[in-house]
């Protein structure tokens, strides 16, 4: 049995997963950005007979992200699977540029740099309880970035935004899985449904098309290791094995955003 840290697991694709996984006999570790919403999920998750502890972050803060790496390290010394399933749509209509409580752009923040660093700080972990996993929920909707504006200073759209950030956290995925190569982490980028009926989606004002339940097979699959084997560096669309934007795979793209990646968070 895995224990997993699940971001993001108080609402939607990750709250279905928590209560999944502990069913299955996993020992699920639940974060969420509200102290008492995290301890209703707990309590609940609990009453199933399964095992669970939550931990509370705002994934907005780069210090508050480290912080809850060292607590999930700390008191789960046996962690053998990160799922990076936290996330900020694309806002509702004619929502502005929002900052991070660092001051970088929301997007950027909460959809690459927050599982970058959060992944960052339980690799010792990982690859102490390896062979382990880290699955990064992705988007097919991808845009390529532009280095001249990484934190899309000029004409903002939040919509491009977020495509932005999810072909970042794909080419990162990429990067990263060449890096540990050896180490028996493996790393993966999915796409879980299209338009789940969650409350990103909700409030982008676009009519839900999937269930969180669609979304969850996938990603279910990854985590214990069902779906793609000892496969890593996968970009996935559910259950099936896809290709992400072509310009993700480039070598040069992505040591171009590591390098932006070690300038802000560092090395």
């Amino acid at each position: 049995m895995a224990t997993l840290l699940i971001t993001g697991a108080t609402s939607g694709l990750g709250r279905y997963l928590a209560f999944e996984l502990v069913r299955g006999g996993h020992v699920v570790l639940a974060h969420g950005r509200d102290e008492k919403r995290t301890d209703a999920l707990v309590e609940e998750l609990r009453a199933t007979g399964g095992r669970a502890e939550g931990f509370v972050a705002d994934l907005a803060s780069l210090e508050q992200v480290r912080d809850l790496g060292a607590r999930v390290a700390a008191a789960h010394p046996e962690l053998d699977v990160l799922v990076n399933n936290a996330g900020v749509g694309t806002g509702a209509p004619g929502t502005g540029r929002e900052l991070s409580a660092d001051g970088h752009e929301l997007r950027f923040a909460v959809d690459l740099l927050a599982p970058v660093a959060l992944t960052r700080a339980l690799l010792p972990t990982l690859q102490a309880n390896s062979p382990s996993r880290v699955v990064n929920c992705g988007s097919l909707g991808q845009a390529p970035l532009d280095f001249d504006d990484l934190e899309f200073t000029n004409d903002y759209s939040g919509t491009e935004a977020y495509c932005r950030a999810k072909f970042a956290l794909a080419a990162h995925t990429f990067a990263l899985a060449r890096k540990l190569t050896g180490t028996g982490i493996h790393v993966n980028v999915i796409h879980p449904a299209t338009y789940m009926d969650t409350a990103m989606v909700r409030e982008a004002g676009v009519g839900p098309l999937n269930t969180v339940e669609d979304g969850a097979a996938g990603v279910l699959a990854l985590a214990v290791g069902e779906l793609g084997g000892e496969a890593t560096a996968g970009f996935f669309d559910g259950e099936q094995p896809t290709l992400a934007n072509a310009e993700t795979y480039d070598r040069e793209v992505q040591d171009r955003l590591e390098a932006e990646l070690d300038r802000i968070l560092g090395p």
